[in-house]
């Protein structure tokens, strides 16, 4: 029997029979008659050339090849329908990995609290983090290599619109030092010293350059950057041993074993705000598990706008 020259819709009748163990049952659960239902048996029988099912009693038993075929047909049968029908998630017994994609920096903050969450409402879950790079947000989810990515957008303007998002916080950026730095002394950083002094800063990808070197730029003015690492963490700990400064998120200071050892003071050129977003690919916008995902992320961590 050639798979291509079966009519599909067979298969539901034969599950309907293997489950119900009777023509009049199945039907009444198919909302079929009768006879259609024993007309698409004989057809099954036909297609397949076995009995199928034989009278037994006051209803119907399988034969051996309908009992061989029902594993594979019940199994894929379910699939079908489990991939088609609305599902409800729940995440105390569900065994589900995600993976998500952030920095060092999102992950010092995000996972901790997400984990000691998990840990109560889905216990059974696993989640593992992949390097984010920014530029690779759209490939990386277009790629089906990450569930959901929490990050700054390069430009938002070039999001693919099978991307959504969801913003979370705004980043706050100051000017980090060693304590002790020479340019501690007072409250302020004028525009002159804080150009002029050696910088180091964090790009992700390596080799773009840093997004605050593009905001002066748009000034016309540079700085003095000498450094790039591609962790947020090298790049408060640099900060720390040397007299390097750096531009860098001001909520990470407070979560750093570095902040008894690091001075904070206002950027004397403040660049536009940076919003850290929830990113998604639209074929998971319907998917329970990946739904409860964002929603959990999104009350987690969204701050009120």
């Amino acid at each position: 029997m050639s798979f291509r020259a079966l009519d599909l819709n067979l298969l539901k009748v034969f599950e309907a029979l293997m489950t119900e163990g009777s023509v009049t049952r199945a039907a009444s659960a198919l909302t079929m008659t009768q006879p259609a239902v024993s007309n698409a048996l004989a057809r099954l029988r036909d297609a397949l050339g076995d009995p199928l099912f034989v009278r037994s009693g006051t209803g119907i038993r399988p034969t051996q090849r309908a009992v061989v075929l029902w594993e594979p047909i019940g199994e894929a049968l379910e699939t079908v329908r489990g991939a088609l029908d609305e599902q409800v998630f729940d995440p105390g017994r569900a065994q589900t990995e995600f993976i998500l994609s952030m920095s060092d920096y999102v992950a010092s903050l995000v996972m901790p609290n997400l984990l000691k969450h998990l840990d109560k409402v889905a216990p059974k879950a696993r989640v593992h983090t992949a390097p984010n790079t920014i530029v690779e947000i759209a490939d990386q989810l277009e790629d089906n290599r990450v569930d959901c990515v929490l990050s700054v957008y390069v430009n938002e303007a070039q999001q693919p619109a099978a991307i959504r998002s969801r913003s979370l916080w705004t980043l706050d950026y100051a000017c980090f030092m060693r304590r002790g730095h020479p340019l501690a002394t007072g409250k302020r950083l004028s525009t002159r010293a804080f150009l002029n002094a050696r910088h180091i800063d964090v790009s992700l990808a390596g080799k773009t350059q840093p997004s605050y070197d593009l905001f002066l730029a748009s000034r016309g003015l540079s700085r003095n950057l000498v450094a790039t690492v591609n962790h947020y963490s090298a790049a408060y700990e640099t900060v720390r041993q040397s007299d390097l400064i750096a531009v860098l998120p001001r909520d990470l200071r407070s979560e750093s074993r570095h902040a008894p050892f690091l001075h904070a003071m206002p950027l004397p050129l403040q660049a536009p705000p940076r919003i850290v977003s929830l990113f998604w690919h639209q074929r998971n916008d319907t998917v329970p598990a990946q739904r409860w995902l964002r929603e959990t992320l999104v009350g987690m961590f969204a701050k009120p706008k």
